[in-house]
């Protein structure tokens, strides 16, 4: 008689997410994050002295500086100090952004599917959460609707110097899913920026911003290695060329800022072996990828660029912007007692956890995932408040919506800064111990009681 045979179920195997990657990968951001840490603590500095000054006896001096008229009258243009910042100089960092997402689509985890889908359904969430909470709170009033889009903005440099600061010892995963949504974020931001805060499109200006693109880009595809052995070249050369699509584009009647995307994206990533040879005879470690583990001209550019971006331009279209005269805790309460404040505090420091949290949970269960084992759904919550962070294109996003000097956007720029400064300070008190937790599990790890150079993890118990 034949007996019948059972088979014992196998264990299903179960993707995980948030889990470690390359370590190529891992370095590039980690060195990112070093980076970015230096720029923010510039931001906050700015910050803080325009607050300061902007509600001093001196106060008349600090919004007649801001709003001084600095004209180009041969190229028609008539800008306060305050949007030349916005418009001229935060193009830096957009051009920055474009390099990002350059490398993120070419090297990181934005090329795989598989892991792009987190980050991207983690931002698309921490978007579309806030945004429908602003709206909400400012349904049925149509001249603050228009700024729903205030509180779906993540600040970069401000949320990973805060992270740099209170964890170190945090999962790498942990910190690359905050950079990775930050950049997909930055990309979400673009796009509201292009097509819900342009009135106007001028045709003609936005064909002539084409041609400037296509030049720069043949320049920087085509010469690699006068690129490489000239470092001074692309200002002389380049930065003209860059200084023509800003204009065009700035003419064309979308915010000028996009046009440092557009050139951040296509500098290629990628190196030629003749060129890898020059840059190595040249000592441009940044280009070969010589302890950057990210070579190109990408890497080449985002060296020379990234300081001026974290350094100055970002910090003084802060200083500009951040200003604002709360006349003393009766203007404080009437500034949050607008719809315009309400909805982006709770937008950004609600909206912004729950938005990130919720989707990537429903992401697990739709996928059938789990988190990394060295990480919890805690952590995540840590990250979400982080990313409610929303300070320099919350700025932006709000003089777009209402205008410099409007008594919507002072509301607005009161709600940015304490959303942002109560979001830090919750992602402080979750992240803070979790990273004392970290910390101590390292330590474990490499204990070495035995004294024989191995920790005890690793030895096999007999």
């Amino acid at each position: 008689m034949k007996r019948d045979t059972v088979t014992e179920p196998q264990p299903s195997k179960l993707r995980t997410i948030l889990s470690y990657g390359s370590y190529a990968e891992h370095v590039r951001i980690g060195g990112i994050l070093r980076k970015e840490t230096t720029g923010g603590i510039a931001l906050m500095i700015a910050a803080v002295i325009a607050i300061v000054w902007a509600n001093s006896p001196w106060s008349e001096a600090y919004l007649n500086l801001r709003d001084t008229t600095l004209s180009i009258d041969s190229l028609h243009l008539h800008l306060s100090v305050g949007h030349w910042a916005a418009d001229g100089l935060l193009a830096i960092f957009f051009f920055l952004v474009g390099l990002e997402l350059k490398q993120e689509f070419a090297i990181g985890d934005l090329r795989s599917p598989s892991r792009a889908i987190v980050p991207v359904v983690a931002a698309i969430g921490g978007v579309i959460v806030p945004a429908g909470i602003y709206a909400a709170i400012n349904w049925g009033h149509p001249e603050t609707i228009q700024g729903w889009a205030i509180p779906t903005a993540t600040d970069i440099a401000f949320a990973v110097a805060v992270l740099a600061i209170i964890g170190s010892h945090l999962p790498s995963p942990l910190r690359l899913f905050l950079l990775t949504l930050a950049v997909v974020d930055d990309l979400i931001a673009i796009t509201i920026i292009a097509i819900f805060y342009t009135n106007e499109v001028h045709a003609l200006y936005l064909a002539l911003f084409v041609i400037p693109v296509m030049i720069f880009a043949f320049l920087v595809r085509r010469f690699h290695i006068f690129w490489v052995k000239n470092r001074w070249a692309s200002w002389l050369i380049l930065f003209p060329v860059a200084l023509t699509a800003w204009y065009f584009l700035h003419e064309a009647g979308i915010h000028a800022t996009i046009a440092g995307v557009v050139l951040g994206f296509v500098v290629p990533v990628s190196l030629d072996s003749t060129t890898a040879q020059t840059a190595l005879a040249h000592h441009r470690p940044e280009v070969t990828g010589h302890g950057s583990h990210n070579p190109g001209l990408v890497s080449m550019f985002e060296h020379g660029i990234r300081p001026l971006s974290s350094g100055f331009a970002v910090p003084v279209f802060a200083f500009f912007s951040a200003g604002v005269a709360i006349g003393g805790w009766d203007g404080l309460l009437n500034s949050l007692s607008s719809p315009v404040a309400l909805g982006i505090i709770v937008g950004l420091v609600l909206g912004k956890p729950i938005g990130i949290v919720l989707s990537t949970f429903l992401l697990t269960k739709l996928t059938r995932a789990n988190l990394d084992s060295s990480i919890t759904w805690f952590d995540t919550i840590g990250v979400g408040f982080l990313a409610g962070i929303g300070f320099t294109v919350s700025l932006l996003v709000g003089e777009l919506s209402f205008g410099l000097g409007d008594a919507n956007n002072d509301a607005a720029k009161v709600g940015i800064l304490l959303a942002s400064v109560l979001a830090a300070l919750l992602a402080v008190l979750i992240l803070t111990p979790r990273n004392r937790y970290y910390k101590e599990l390292e330590k474990e790890k490499l204990r070495d009681e035995d004294g024989d150079g191995i920790p005890d993890v690793f030895e096999i118990s007999r």
